[in-house]
């Protein structure tokens, strides 16, 4: 069963008595081999990162999740992979969310974005899937648009004919360099988040270009 964070969880330094606490950061994408390094599981990419950059370890949560226990620059919080695929992203959010009391404002998803470049990345605090299959489940499950989000880009100049087989492509050995600059902008821009509140990270990130 899926445990809450452990440790200390402290309130942004910046923001006012009460703000919201981040408990439980989601990366979207879909389980095994054949998707990884796709532009679709870039969700994945970035908490796998924040595991790493913690030397925290993944555990099976259920049969929907793996997830870790991290502290992120004195913040303690969940991270997680839902094994669902990603237009069911939501059965396994939605179960934690049930399980811990947690409102959609304490849950911070990762996910691609084909709308916006590679080397750019958007945080938001709210608002519509925007045709994203994992959001779209993670909405409907928690039953509010109230999601906090980092939208990462994965689009190029060109728009594709077909968005369902581009996502599922890999990144060109030409992107990569961006890819894994931009990855560590997101983990940055996560510290960000977390410590400084999501207004500040915003004013911050969603202006930088990689």
């Amino acid at each position: 069963m899926l445990r809450p964070p452990t440790g200390t969880i402290r309130p942004h330094k910046n923001d006012p008595v009460g703000s919201v606490l981040f408990r439980l950061l989601v990366g979207l994408g879909n389980p095994g081999a054949r998707y990884r390094g796709t532009r679709h599981n870039v969700g994945f990419d970035i908490v796998e990162r924040l595991v790493d950059s913690t030397r925290a370890a993944w555990r099976w949560a259920s049969s929907e999740a793996v997830a870790a226990d991290a502290v992120i620059d004195g913040v303690s919080v969940t991270l997680m992979k839902p094994l669902t695929y990603m237009n069911l992203s939501g059965r396994a959010v939605g179960a934690f969310a049930d399980a811990h009391a947690l409102d959609p404002a304490e849950i911070l998803v990762y996910f691609d974005d084909v709308a916006l470049s590679l080397g750019r990345i958007r945080i938001r605090e709210r608002g519509r899937a925007g045709g994203h299959r994992g959001l779209e489940s993670v909405i409907e499950a928690l039953g509010s648009e109230d999601v906090p989000r980092v939208r990462f880009g994965v689009g190029t100049e060109t728009p594709p004919e077909n968005l369902a087989e581009f996502v599922l492509q890999p990144f060109t050995d030409q992107e990569r360099p961006r890819l894994e600059k931009t990855l560590g902008i997101a983990v940055e821009a996560t510290s960000a988040i977390l410590n400084e509140g999501m207004a500040k990270a915003m004013s911050r990130y969603n202006a930088v270009v990689v």
